[in-house]
């Protein structure tokens, strides 16, 4: 279900950030599992263990969506409780989690949104190369045929990869996620490996009669910290590797020039099925990068600045709606008549925990508002969706940090609606 004028609001989850019961469906052990057993990786010794319960609770959190009103939910799918270890047969219970809850959400007038990978690689994956061998992205396939076969019948949209430029950079550059390797640009191999698989599930999810394929790809505007042509050749750098290494051969059949010299060759073949066409194209947007030459001894190409004329969430992100309106009309201006209709696949905020959200309300309308303003430039937007509905396991920084239009006791996994759920209801309603 669409608003009147037929644009989509909703909101967004990952399965490891809410779902918990990880030893319980079948469910194989996935990279997060090990990655925070492992000390001293995530903040105060957090794990993904129970985090929201929604594995149980799915019921509970659809009821709330349809209070919402929202027209879609974008949630992922585990890949470890449909293949254990990554390979084989599918995993009935595991399966049938991901049917009732679809059958759920259709049953509410919610549109499935579902995300075939939200960086929970099976460990067995992993420990036989992960994204830094080829073979993973032919697994990938294959996971994805297996759900497609048994939901593409009722999910409206699907996304193969969320957020690929996390998992190279975070997760096998600097070693920040899991699966926690640090190799800088001997990484860049994993690129190419998650781009085939996100071309090689768009045919497999094709295949089995999938409505509507997309990506979710994470951006932010690059900026300089000066004119210098040295900042303007660091920030270059860095959007390279954080903004086109995915974009530019997902929608136009090639990689950026200024990554060609550290990337092995790609061939024809592939390139033509990682530019395989796209139904929509998800922007992931929470701020700005400002970068300057690298200082002596760094081996990257580029700094981090802190960007301090602006407020800041409580992870210390700077709020800048306009840079989402930056970005809109970059990448139109970018990619011209090859970028597909747009949904802003996530927007939002962390704030400490309470349930009086004012910072968080403020956040969501300069961006909303942003998101209007690159339409009216002529900018294809098509839909919102906040990140998240729910607090949840936010990675290495455990739960500390408070995402959710709905409050979560982790405690006692009561949830309380905070004033951005009323604001962004009404919002949604019209009123």
């Amino acid at each position: 279900m669409t608003s009147p004028d037929g644009f989509l609001w909703g909101v967004s989850t990952s399965a490891y950030q809410i779902e918990g019961a990880v030893a319980e469906g079948g469910r194989g052990r996935s990279t997060w599992d090990t990655f925070c057993a492992t000390p001293g990786k995530i903040l105060g010794g957090d794990t993904g263990d129970m985090a929201c319960d929604h594995y149980h609770r799915h019921s509970e959190d659809v009821a709330l969506m349809a209070e919402l009103g929202i027209g879609s939910y974008r949630f992922s799918i585990a890949w470890p409780r449909i293949q254990p270890t990554g390979t084989g047969p599918a995993n009935a219970e595991g399966l049938a989690f991901y049917d009732r809850l679809v059958d759920e959400l259709c049953a509410a007038g919610i549109e499935p949104m579902a995300t075939l990978y939200h960086w929970d690689t099976p460990q067995p994956i992993e420990d036989a190369g992960g994204w830094l061998s080829r073979d993973t992205a032919e697994r990938f396939a294959e996971y994805a045929g297996l759900v497609g076969q048994r939901l593409a019948d009722r999910v409206t949209r699907w996304i193969p990869i969320n957020e690929p430029a996390m998992v190279t950079l975070l997760g096998y550059a600097i070693g920040q996620h899991a699966p926690g390797q640090s190799l800088l640009f001997d990484a860049l191999p994993t690129a190419h490996h998650l781009n085939l698989a996100h071309g090689l599930a768009v045919q497999a999810l094709r295949a089995q009669g999938a409505k509507a394929v997309g990506t979710a790809n994470n951006h932010t505007p690059a900026w300089p910290a000066t004119d210098s042509a040295e900042d303007v050749a660091a920030a270059a750098a860095y959007s390279a590797l954080h903004n086109w290494i995915y974009a530019d051969p997902q929608l136009l059949g090639r990689y950026p020039d200024e990554l060609a010299d550290r990337l092995p060759p790609a061939s024809a073949e592939d390139l033509a099925t990682i530019a395989a066409p796209l139904d929509f194209y998800g922007v992931n947007y929470y701020n700005p990068t400002r970068l300057r030459a690298p200082s002596p001894g760094n081996p990257l190409p580029f700094d981090l600045v802190d960007i301090e004329e602006y407020p800041r969430t409580g992870f210390g992100w700077p709020v800048v709606p306009d840079g989402l309106r930056e970005m809109l009309v970059t990448l139109r201006d970018r990619y011209g008549t090859a970028l597909p209709p747009i949904h802003l696949t996530e927007s939002g905020c962390s704030y400490p925990d309470g349930v009086h959200d004012q910072a968080r309300i403020d956040y969501l309308a300069g961006h909303v508002a942003a998101a209007r303003e690159a339409m009216a430039a002529g900018v294809d937007v098509r839909g919102y969706f906040v990140w998240s509905l729910l607090d949840n396991f936010e990675w290495d920084s455990g739960y500390s940090q408070r995402f959710g239009l709905v409050q979560v006791d982790f405690e006692t996994q009561e949830r309380t609606r905070r004033d951005s759920f009323h604001w962004y209801r009404g919002l949604v309603r019209g009123e």
